[in-house]
């Protein structure tokens, strides 16, 4: 009996991973014969795992979608990894500390003891670090609003706040996107004709329309390009001791990819844009300006200019009179 039930836990966690593998495979994989592989399919279906069977070129076995939620069989990476998930996800979403607490204590008392040690040693407390600036966690009922719109594509009305005013869009919901645990949602917006990277947190979803759209093609191929691209994605300049800006000269999509958090990147030319930061000092600030290796001009404030000024008579003598170049 323990062996059969090894068996078919092993066989559930194959299962888990979400591929379609014939019985063969199966027996394959778990050192048993087809008959027994198939004994240990009605036994999960008896337990309520809705377990499908696939016809034709390519057809076996697969996990399907039951009605209710089976038992969950993890094996001792994928809990690992989920006990680090659970403990990290609360600092990004709102609404949802309590049950990731539970689901995490949860968790820990099912795993056997050498799991727990192992995910215990993940054990992490989060800070928040000088160049990180995330959104305020983004209401998980946001999200889950937008997401559903999203799987079953479906178009969705949202009250987005930008910075001047708040406005009513009907949207063509694609993606959500997680960057520098700032939430986005790329969508097309069919009124004006363009694509919009938005700030999740900036989003007031209103109730399902129910009204089905085609996807389209996203630019780049990709969500995350798009939103690292975008110069327009929402983000605002965070507040630090110094702040300044610069017209850099370099394309605004180029600038806004590797622009530091906390920063705003405006369309300026085809291949100028202005960068608005902060630093601690201005000489960090001015230091931040030279990284990007292009031309600046129109250089504010005052301080931010002489900040320049110092660091070049501070280079020149590092460099000495008639020291050669290397």
């Amino acid at each position: 009996m323990a062996a059969t039930s090894a068996r078919t836990l092993k066989l559930l966690s194959i299962f888990g991973i979400g591929a379609t593998l014939t019985a063969e495979e199966f027996a394959t994989r778990l050192g048993a014969s087809v008959r027994t592989v198939r004994r240990d399919i009605d036994t999960l279906r008896d337990l309520g795992y809705e377990i499908e069977a696939i016809r034709g070129a390519g057809g076996g076995y697969r996990l399907g979608r039951a009605s209710r939620l089976p038992p969950v069989v993890f094996d001792e990476d994928q809990a690992v990894a989920t006990a680090v998930a659970l403990q990290t996800v609360p600092t990004v979403l709102s609404g949802i500390r309590e049950n990731a607490a539970r689901a995490l204590a949860t968790l820990h008392q099912a795993m056997p003891a050498r799991s727990r040690l192992q995910a215990e040693a993940f054990t992490i407390s989060p800070a928040r670090n000088y160049w990180e600036f995330p959104a305020p966690p983004i209401d998980a009922e946001s999200v889950r609003a937008v997401g559903t719109a999203i799987n079953r594509r479906h178009l969705v009305r949202v009250d987005y706040t930008g910075d001047a005013e708040t406005i009513t869009l009907t949207l063509e919901p694609h993606d959500l996107v997680v960057w520098a645990a700032r939430w986005y949602l790329v969508a097309f917006d069919p009124d004006a004709g363009r694509w919009r990277a938005m700030r999740v947190d900036r989003i007031e979803p209103h109730p399902p329309t129910h009204i089905p759209f085609d996807r389209r093609d996203i630019p780049h191929g990709d969500p995350v390009t798009f939103v690292m691209t975008a110069h327009d994605r929402g983000d605002a300049a965070a507040e630090w001791p110094c702040r300044g800006s610069a017209i850099i000269a370099l394309p605004a999509s180029t600038v806004a990819r590797f622009a530091p958090g906390g920063s705003t990147v405006r369309y300026d030319t085809e291949t100028t844009c202005r960068l608005t930061l902060g630093a601690w000092s201005w000489p960090g600030l001015a230091g931040l300006l030279l990284t990007f290796d292009a031309d600046i001009t129109d250089i504010e404030p005052g301080e931010l200019r002489q900040a320049l000024h110092s660091l070049r008579t501070r280079i020149s003598k590092g460099l000495g009179p008639g020291r050669p170049h290397r």
